[in-house]
């Protein structure tokens, strides 16, 4: 296996760059942390006509039909410039489809996506702040082939802006485990289902609590089997934490250069500061945490492609991995700035907090690291 990137991916590489670095500088970025939206719809169709949200949608359903290898080379980019946006989320919404629903789901979904027409998100998590399956107690009531879906989800990525939730619910009436959870493709506008933006942490990312209630849903409405569908779900799940961790990445390495910028300029007892060895080492070890973390992104987005049997593991070591080098490079990155680097005017405290609440999504890097032990068998 090659982990270099080919002469398309690295042509990828540098038309994502200018663009993002033209149209979403850190000016857009501050603007949209006070928006109601919380991205730039013009910016989101630019990407959409340049085939990002469909990348990975077969071309059949009018997507590109490339691999999650090329997805993370553009999700480095959008993660090195804080890009406000639905991307990742919609982008699992489409995986889910594209992965089990039914022919009507894949015709009348798909292609809306790939346009940049259609926002979707997970809506999966739940006030018990568990990722795995036992975290699931929203009750979808069986009745005359129809359901009845009442409860709450919480951390909903962009749930303001999309029209289409992929729901989990419990359709069996037990209380935990993996069989018995049904996922359901339902939008926004259905009756009972209510939206409420939450204040947080990370000021580019909106994340909203959804309420249903009484909401009614049909067979048409179920992606995959019904009570079968934590497999498809912890799939997708997989691949959010591929591409979590390669934004992740990008914004990591993005501190490092700001950090070796502004050693090589501020100036110390009549020296740079750069020239020292405390802060050498610093950015050295940022180097070498963010290398490792890139490396086992490709592996992970290579593993998910290949649908091989290790993509969980891989997975898993991705998130954990790039979730504790974002940390500890923003961590850094501020002690190289010093002063500055704690102020609002400096966006340094913006990837800082984009590190956190990246972090703790699919998981935090303790939880990914016990999957991995899990996994080989500790």
């Amino acid at each position: 296996m090659d982990f270099g990137l080919s002469e398309e991916q690295e042509m990828l590489r540098r038309s994502a760059r200018g663009l993002l670095e033209k149209e979403c500088p850190p000016t857009l970025v501050r603007r949209l942390m006070e928006d109601q939206l919380g991205y730039a719809p013009g910016l989101w169709k630019t990407m959409a006509d340049l085939g990002w949200v469909g990348l990975v949608i077969p071309e059949n359903f009018d997507g590109a039909g490339l691999t999650y290898v090329d997805l993370v080379v553009v999700l480095e980019e959008m993660g090195r410039v804080l890009l406000p946006a639905p991307f990742i989320p919609t982008v699992l919404f489409a995986e889910a489809i594209k992965r089990a629903g039914n022919e009507h789901q894949k015709n009348s979904l798909l292609p809306r996506i790939a346009a940049g027409e259609l926002i979707g998100t997970l809506a999966h998590m739940e006030p018990s702040g568990a990722w795995d399956a036992d975290g699931i107690a929203m009750v979808a009531q069986p009745s005359a082939g129809r359901f009845m879906l009442e409860g709450t989800k919480l951390f909903v990525n962009d749930g303001h802006v999309a029209e289409y939730f992929l729901v989990a619910a419990r359709s069996d009436g037990q209380s935990g485990g993996e069989t018995g959870i049904t996922l359901f493709a339902l939008e926004r506008t259905r009756p009972g289902i209510a939206v409420t933006v939450l204040d947080t942490l990370d000021q580019t990312r909106k994340i909203a609590e959804v309420s249903f209630q009484e909401v009614e849903a049909s067979q048409a409405d179920v992606v995959g089997e019904i009570g079968e569908g934590w497999k498809i779900l912890s799939q997708v799940i997989d691949r959010g934490k591929v591409a979590l961790a390669a934004e992740m990445v990008g914004g990591a390495n993005k501190v490092l250069d700001m950090a070796v910028a502004y050693a090589k300029t501020r100036e110390q007892f009549g020296r740079p500061i750069g020239s020292f060895q405390a802060i050498q080492h610093k950015c050295a070890n940022m180097l070498v945490d963010i290398e490792a973390a890139r490396s086992a992104v490709l592996y992970a987005a290579w593993a998910v492609s290949q649908e091989v049997a290790e993509a969980p593991l891989a997975a898993a070591l991705a998130k954990a991995a790039a979730s504790d080098a974002y940390r500890r490079a923003t961590a850094e990155g501020i002690q190289i700035h010093g002063g500055i680097g704690f102020t609002w005017e400096h966006d340094m405290h913006l990837y800082f907090k984009r590190a956190k609440s990246s972090e703790f999504t699919f998981g935090d890097a303790t939880y990914n690291r016990e999957i991995v032990a899990q996994l080989i068998g500790l």
